[in-house]
């Protein structure tokens, strides 16, 4: 398992220990996990984003910390909250990380995200030119997203 893997699946499961808040001081984490520090930013920048359902909040200096929440919405809520984080592009892997986040907590149903899935793959819009293809990804997906809280 590769090390970003190890990172997030330890914040996970600090996480899921809690009240869904985990407080961690980067260096120690870093010391502990046996990666440099930079690392654990990574992890924290690529999965643990508004879009996947967490607030990540940060002081700095000799106390500091970095605190990871993860936001509790209910199935209407969560699809409206990704609907508005989405701009007017979305490539690809954006768009996988938004499905499963929104997979995992049960907002979609692992049907619903196949679908979407296969909907915003590049295969799909393979027929547009290269630079529309993240304009028309955003506006299948909010599209999608609408009509499933609009069947809630």
């Amino acid at each position: 398992m590769i090390m970003s893997e190890q990172v997030a699946r330890y914040i996970l499961e600090m996480l899921d220990n809690t009240d869904g808040t985990a407080e961690i001081r980067r260096n120690e984490l870093a010391d502990q996990m046996g990666c440099v520090p930079s690392q654990i930013n990574y992890v924290i920048t690529s999965r643990f984003t508004p879009e996947q359902g967490y607030v990540v909040e940060s002081r700095r200096g000799g106390g500091g910390y970095i605190r990871i929440t993860r936001v509790r919405l209910s199935g209407t809520s969560a699809l409206m909250h990704v609907v508005n984080s989405i701009g007017e592009e979305l490539d690809c892997q954006t768009a996988r990380a938004l499905i499963a986040g929104l997979s995992d907590r049960g907002a979609i149903s692992q049907s619903a995200a196949g679908i979407m899935l296969a909907a915003c793959d590049d295969s799909a819009l393979r027929a547009l030119p290269a630079q529309y293809r993240d304009i028309a990804r955003a506006g299948i997906l909010k599209q999608m997203l609408i009509r499933c809280t609009i069947s809630q």
